[in-house]
């Protein structure tokens, strides 16, 4: 996980950073718990189950997390969602370089792959997609504030950043946005990523390599056929 360990290196009213020992140890702490939260959800999660997989005690846990469950599940959610964004975020960097924007005939082509690295992504953090399987499973039970810190951790600056790309390739002549750059961004994720992770169960029933493709393909298809520029 992201060695700046967001949601995790500080604490306090004054926002002090950790001493690099207990730092450690929170984020031990929650990398079982994210792999627990992720199985039972928030709601079946126990105080001492959280502890046993972490190898501590109930009491070494308070300790980090003086808010308990609720305390530790935010810091998890907000430290797992850093993580995968930075990851969304470097993808779309990368493969929708504004000063390199593709050939028209190469859109589609490069739009599609674009869809295939951010499903890898999915693939290479089984244990934070499972815990977002379970934040829209139990939505009704997490608290509100946590459901806020996780939007603002992760689905709200990966949506930015693929809007800001795709507002590029319009400015490159390549795509009519219809003055909408953030609903365009959530088409193509509807249309493609987020149809794989809700098609497999966030990951728990992986598609084959042939379903994906057929899914990632026919989403950039779909997506054009609304955003292309005539």
């Amino acid at each position: 996980m992201d060695g700046q360990a967001p949601g995790l290196a500080r604490e306090g009213t004054d926002d002090a950073p950790l001493p690099p020992r207990k730092l450690a140890k929170r984020i031990a702490l929650a990398r079982a718990a994210c792999a627990v939260f992720g199985h039972e959800g928030y709601a079946r999660a126990s105080v001492d189950a959280l502890a046993a997989a972490a190898g501590v005690s109930t009491r070494t846990l308070y300790n980090h997390f003086p808010g308990g469950k609720s305390e530790l599940f935010r810091a998890v959610v907000t430290w797992s969602s850093g993580e995968v964004r930075d990851a969304h975020v470097a993808t779309v960097k990368a493969l929708l370089d504004p000063a390199r924007p593709p050939r028209p005939q190469d859109l589609e082509r490069e739009l599609a792959a674009l869809a295939r690295a951010l499903i890898d992504v999915m693939v290479e953090h089984p244990d934070h997609f499972a815990l977002v399987r379970h934040i829209h499973a139990e939505a009704d039970h997490v608290p509100p504030e946590v459901l806020a810190a996780w939007k603002a951790a992760g689905p709200g600056p990966v949506a930015e950043a693929l809007a800001d790309a795709l507002a590029a390739l319009e400015r490159a002549g390549l795509l009519d946005l219809h003055g909408d750059p953030e609903l365009a961004a959530a088409h193509f994720t509807a249309l493609t990523s987020t149809s794989v992770a809700q098609l497999s169960h966030y990951g728990v029933l992986p598609l084959s390599p042939a379903q994906t493709d057929r899914v990632v393909q026919g989403g950039a298809t779909a997506f054009l056929r609304a955003y292309r520029a005539h």
